[in-house]
């Protein structure tokens, strides 16, 4: 496959800022919690904590107990705003109406509450659980071989050897401090059956404001016409 894209599965995690994690840690007074490295990432600087924290929502009527999502990583490093982000089915499984977003963009989101299991402490956020859309993380070089821009949309193919799929509507992230990879969530991936190492090829962008067989963004990205 030309111009190939590694696809990973990016599933349910917790970004927190210092704050909150010291909360949630029980920090000393004055000082502040660390959050350490146990896998790192693709994207550089990256990583999965060792810090699991379960999710709260709304009590389902049926067992009168709240909803819960266990056992749910914290990426780091720390940010300067809390979000969650997790697939639909787990929106489902938790009780809330997260909304679809880039990452960064959580207000008016969902609201959770976060428990550590480990001393019960519980920090109830009014905002912050998203669904991320999909979205490529590139440098500004990936982003000139490609002929793509920051903020675009594009179509992109993944196959398998069970499935070929293609997704639309997938947001261009340009920045010098990425690595070229492609994020979907689990349900998304699950969709492709695309486990294990997988790549994608971008097809041609979403939105086109040129006439029909002219091209958009250079060879291979044809095309299509919106009503």
């Amino acid at each position: 496959m030309e111009n190939k894209i590694l696809v990973e599965t990016s599933a349910r995690h917790i970004h927190l800022d210092q704050a909150s994690f010291d909360y949630l840690m029980d920090a000393k007074e004055g000082e502040h919690a660390v959050l350490n490295v146990r896998k790192p990432l693709s994207q550089p600087g990256q990583y999965v904590s060792d810090v699991r924290l379960n999710l709260v929502g709304p009590v389902n009527p049926k067992t009168g107990k709240p909803r819960m999502l266990t056992n749910v990583s914290i990426l780091g490093p720390l940010r300067k705003e809390n979000q969650i982000e997790i697939s639909a089915t787990d929106a489902r499984t938790l009780g809330v109406n997260a909304p679809i977003r880039l990452s960064g963009d959580v207000k008016g989101s969902a609201p959770v509450t976060i428990v550590n299991p480990v001393n019960g402490k519980q920090l109830e956020l009014e905002e912050g659980v998203i669904i991320a859309k999909r979205h490529i993380h590139m440098t500004p070089e990936d982003a000139e071989a490609f002929n793509v821009k920051d903020g675009e949309a594009v179509y992109v193919a993944i196959s398998t050897p069970e499935r070929e799929t293609i997704y639309g509507d997938t947001i261009i992230r340009v920045s010098p401090k990425y690595a070229l990879a492609m994020h979907i969530d689990t349900d998304e991936s699950n969709a492709a059956n695309a486990g294990g190492e997988v790549y994608g090829e971008i097809l041609y962008a979403s939105e086109c404001h040129h006439e029909d067989g002219e091209c958009c963004h250079g060879e291979g990205h044809c095309c299509h016409h919106h009503e």
